[in-house]
């Protein structure tokens, strides 16, 4: 399931807290904050969506994320890699090198990563 980039947002918030109350979710936001309303939509969506559950303290409840930021983005790409690139990883690698204005140094950075990858997996 997938996020809209309003709840992306605010889900980005909640997994650099951990946890938060509502006034500290809304604290998080640049000015013009959002109304209360609009958090507690949003909360409540992500909720149902399985993203975000809580834990009732009197009237006050404390959000907390039930899904893992590196877990939802994984999907996410795994999705981009799908409906774009035709399942190709290959693919998708090509147009990342190629296509998104990389320097030099990035692209070293990046071969670096794999590398490391490669050699990880190896000694797995």
């Amino acid at each position: 399931m997938q996020l809209s980039k309003a709840e992306e947002q605010l889900m980005d918030y909640l997994w650099k807290a951990e946890k938060a109350f509502m006034k500290d979710l809304i604290e998080a936001f640049p000015e013009p904050k959002p109304a209360t309303t609009t958090i507690a939509t949003l909360l409540k969506r992500m909720q149902d969506k399985g993203f975000v559950g809580y834990t009732l303290y009197g009237n006050s409840r404390e959000y907390y994320p039930m899904v893992q930021k590196t877990d939802y983005f994984s999907k996410q790409v795994g999705g981009i890699i799908k409906t774009f690139f035709n399942d190709s990883v290959s693919q998708f690698g090509s147009f990342f090198a190629k296509d998104t204005n990389l320097s030099t140094r990035e692209l070293e950075e990046l071969k670096q990563i794999i590398e490391d990858e490669i050699k990880r997996k190896k000694n797995d």
